[in-house]
């Protein structure tokens, strides 16, 4: 059998005050066009289908286009929900539109009944597991001691009837996976879940950590999101995961990679050596989402506004210099009574900038005070 495997598409996501919804639409698109080539028998989306719980309407109408072209395709389609999901608003009318070969993950509610697809070798039940806290499954198995996501796992799994091949579609944080700055996770790593629970399972399809990995074995993987949506994924390459399933539990996969509308990217450097025509004709750069630090000594008057002018996706600007490395604290100036304008103000940018003024800008702030105050500095 063969399946896609998708999560954390989080369609509605602004990042840095930016719609990523163009993004992705373009990127649906794309992942349309794999699965059209690829033909699975099942597609995989593995939690966090919207970035909130209440969605914009314009998210909602995303989805809901992307999933009619999809259930015009030949393949099923099995859904859940992740921890930025309402499960009861994602879930809505799930048992009304099953025969349409899509499929959502009802809110749990003590029981997960497989869904079972057929090959040529006979069945392989695909369980369906929503984003879970122990909370939510105490009062389903009374008596048991349900301390941890762990323990709330395997109390989960150990209720499924398995068969002789399965597939569980789940959105928990596996310990010891490598995250990025764009997931939510719990302080001091309590929402962390042993990847031994999943062992009963030929292939664990994870959501929620969004850089593409296996988790100690091919067998439980993140897909990763389609899309970068921090610039610590700047150099990640986001893909689809695609996995055939044999008849004796053997699994082989591999990725196809996805291009998205617009790149995420770093980059460092002089502001001369950036806004060079040189540097960034023809790299694709003034369409990229850009984060750009710079390393001037000296702040860069109306920087923004100016390298938007090139990089017309500007997202975040910052400085690397002896400065924001040092960091000093500014507090108020002593003995102020007995000191010029023109120490006093030497001290301030000292204290700011960790580096004294220079005989140039001296010349010019005295020059400056004698002619505003009409004082000697």
């Amino acid at each position: 059998m063969k399946f896609i495997h998708l999560s954390d598409l989080h369609i509605g996501k602004r990042v840095n005050g930016y719609s990523m919804l163009d993004d992705q639409d373009d990127i649906l698109d794309k992942i349309l066009t794999i699965i059209d080539s690829e033909q699975p028998d099942a597609v995989l989306i593995a939690g966090d289908i919207y970035d909130k719980s209440v969605p914009s309407t314009e998210a909602v109408s995303l989805l809901n286009r992307f999933l009619v072209r999809l259930s015009r395709r030949d393949t099923e389609v099995f859904i859940i929900s992740g921890n930025h999901d309402s499960a009861e608003r994602l879930g809505f009318c799930s048992s009304l539109i099953d025969g349409s070969g899509i499929h959502f993950s009802p809110a749990y509610s003590g029981d997960i009944q497989p869904h079972i697809l057929t090959d040529e070798y006979g069945e392989v039940r695909i369980f369906m597991l929503p984003f879970l806290k122990p909370a939510h499954v105490r009062p389903y198995f009374p008596g048991e001691a349900i301390d941890s996501y762990t323990d709330a796992m395997r109390a989960v799994i150990g209720k499924m009837e398995l068969g002789e091949r399965n597939i569980l579609v789940a959105h928990q944080f596996v310990t010891g996976s490598v995250t990025s700055d764009s997931e939510e996770l719990s302080v001091g790593g309590t929402d962390n879940v042993d990847a031994a629970v999943f062992e009963p399972f030929d292939y664990t399809a994870l959501g929620h950590i969004h850089r593409p990995q296996n988790c100690g074995s091919e067998r439980v993987r993140y897909s990763g999101t389609p899309l970068k949506y921090s610039f610590s994924e700047s150099n990640d390459r986001k893909s689809v995961t695609v996995g055939e399933l044999a008849g004796d539990g053997g699994l082989t996969l591999r990725t196809i990679p996805l291009k998205p509308l617009h790149d995420m990217i770093e980059l460092k450097g002089k502001y001369e050596a950036l806004a060079a025509r040189d540097f960034y004709e023809n790299t694709g750069y003034q369409e990229d989402y850009t984060h750009i630090t710079l390393t001037d000594e000296e702040d860069i008057p109306d920087a923004v506004n100016k390298l938007r002018v090139i990089y017309h996706n500007l997202m975040k600007l910052d400085y690397d210099n002896t400065r924001t490395r040092t960091g000093a604290t500014v507090t108020a100036a002593e003995s102020v009574e007995t000191k010029s304008p023109l120490t006093l103000f030497s001290e301030l940018y000292e204290k700011q900038n960790n580096q004294p003024l220079d005989n140039e800008q001296t010349t010019y702030l005295q020059s400056l005070i004698e002619e505003l105050w009409e004082v000697d500095a």
